[in-house]
């Protein structure tokens, strides 16, 4: 441990020292098969962009697929985990696809997840067509655990700032934003992980701010091109292999997936046909700067964030939030109990102890419980299962069959703001984070009604403070001391629980044990 932490390490030339060519998003104005469709729903909306929620795993991939299907001139997109599991290389099957129909495909991911030694996209990377970048490298260049290691005691405030960005982009017209990585557990596809996650496709004006977006984050210093950090060589021999691979893939695995596009009909038909669902809405696109990884967290304000805050103090009537990692600090705390004080119903809605996939923020969420109800929040944790049959303990992640994943903050069923920021100190001043603001209340409500599904007791626990009754006989019993009631419902019996339901007792020790660490910050 002495060797790690005393070695020095190299400092990398920023990205603009490789041979990496500035690239730009197609203009707006370019003749394409969807810009064709959207033209005259554009003009009977003036000021609009056309939106559609896509709160279903499947739909969500077959989107995907449909929208990189739909690109004739440019693909984009930008992720914070990219796997290459069967879901992922359907969908990087369907990039090389339209990669070989002559579109440029731009890929840029998050470093911290990414492996060096994966080989579809690196394969992929070598097309004429195609170029993968990764943001922020902390050991996609390493080939051993010691040299990453080293990277992540000698330059741990790069490794805790990371691009949390997600976002998907056909053409610079339509773009799919919101919770989702690439991965099977974000699909409905994982036998063990299934994440409830939320995502909106955006069409039309807003797109191009989306893709304003992606230019910043692709050209600049801090995206690095694969090739100067991957260690594999691929000629057109192998790029020929993987692309069998991939069909091999697609034929084995598209259709017990529900990978193929909706209906089988271009997008640009559906879109013309007016068979889509758009609903057109004004909006705002609201995303953090590229510098922010570069900045002291104290000298720098999130646009996502700063919008968030505004609405929020605006709200009359009531303000949903849907945040997996949900740590709100005093401040937090504060701000949406003044909220309730003067009339605002305030409901949030994040993972329980037993449903999460990262126990260290569920430490820092837990202290701020018992405030929030004290303030009149009300407070929702999603359950691990949906059904009767148990979760499985993890140690460290979860092993849960369901764990909530969307973000999502409703404004009164007005105004809806969904993206990839959860309401926690690391979406507002480490990672890099983007959100739609879109003033609809058919969309507001749609997402307001999926609060409310998700916070059923079939769905999710209701934490409450415990009466003075439920406080005497706890303390004449031998059971541990709890100021918090979880209540929820099975076959029609209401249970009740004293303690985190579910978690078991490595969640629980790790739980406290991540409360004497001072991490608080990072979470």
């Amino acid at each position: 441990m002495s060797a790690i932490l005393l070695a020095a390490c190299a400092t990398r030339p920023p990205a603009t020292a490789f041979d990496r060519p500035v690239t730009h998003a197609l203009p707006a104005t370019d003749a394409t098969p969807l810009a064709a469709a959207l033209a005259p729903p554009e003009h009977a909306h003036p000021g609009q962009s056309g939106f559609r929620v896509l709160a279903d795993g499947t739909e969500a991939l077959q989107m995907r697929i449909a929208l990189a299907r739909s690109a004739t001139k440019t693909l984009d997109m930008q992720y914070y985990i990219a796997e290459e599991d069967t879901t992922g290389k359907l969908l990087l099957g369907a990039a090389l696809y339209a990669a070989d129909h002559g579109v440029r495909v731009r890929m840029l991911v998050d470093d911290l997840n990414f492996k060096d030694i994966d080989r579809v996209m690196a394969a992929l990377n070598s097309h004429d067509k195609i170029e993968i970048r990764v943001f922020n490298p902390f050991g996609s260049a390493s080939t051993s655990f010691y040299q990453r290691s080293r990277n992540f005691f000698t330059q741990v405030g790069a490794f805790t700032r990371r691009m949390h960005n997600k976002a998907m982009i056909a053409d610079n017209q339509i773009a799919i934003v919101g919770g989702r990585n690439l991965g099977d557990e974000y699909f409905s596809a994982s036998p063990t992980l299934q994440f409830r996650d939320i995502d909106v496709l955006a069409a039309g004006p807003i797109t191009a701010d989306i893709s304003a977006s992606f230019d910043d984050y692709w050209n600049d210093s801090n995206a690095y091109p694969l090739r100067v950090l991957n260690k594999q060589k691929f000629d057109p021999h192998d790029l020929d292999t993987m692309r069998d691979e991939l069909r091999a893939h697609w034929r084995k695995n598209a259709e017990p997936y529900n990978a193929k596009p909706l209906n089988a009909t271009p997008l640009a038909t559906q879109i013309a046909k007016n068979e889509l669902g758009l609903v057109w809405a004004p909006a705002e696109f609201k995303v953090d700067s590229p510098e922010k990884m570069k900045l002291p967290a104290d000298q720098y304000k999130s646009p996502p964030m700063q919008r968030l805050i505004e609405l929020m103090r605006d709200a009359q009537r009531e303000f949903l939030v849907t945040s997996p990692y949900f740590v709100p600090h005093q401040a937090g705390v504060d701000a949406l109990g003044a909220l309730v004080q003067r009339g605002v119903s305030v409901k949030v809605l994040t993972n329980s102890l037993a449903a999460t996939d990262a126990v260290a923020v569920q430490a820092g969420y837990s202290p701020y419980r018992v405030p929030l109800l004290e303030r009149g929040v009300q407070l929702y944790e999603f359950k691990p299962t949906q059904g009767d049959e148990p979760p499985t303990a993890g140690l460290f992640g979860s092993r849960s069959k369901a764990s909530l994943h969307a973000k999502t903050y409703v404004i009164d069923r007005h105004t809806l703001v969904i993206g990839s920021m959860n309401l926690d100190p690391r979406s507002a001043h480490l990672n890099t984070e983007l959100a739609l603001v879109i003033h609809s209340p058919p969309l507001a409500n749609d997402v307001a009604k999926l609060f409310d599904q998700a916070t059923a007791p079939a769905l999710s626990y209701r934490v409450t403070l415990a009466t003075p009754a439920e406080l005497a006989a706890l303390r004449n019993s031998a059971t541990p001391q709890s100021k918090l009631v979880w209540t929820d419902e099975e076959n029609g019996q209401t249970r009740r629980y004293n303690l985190d339901p579910g978690a078991g007792f490595y969640r629980n020790a790790l739980t406290g044990l991540f409360l004497l660490l001072p991490v608080d910050e990072q979470l």
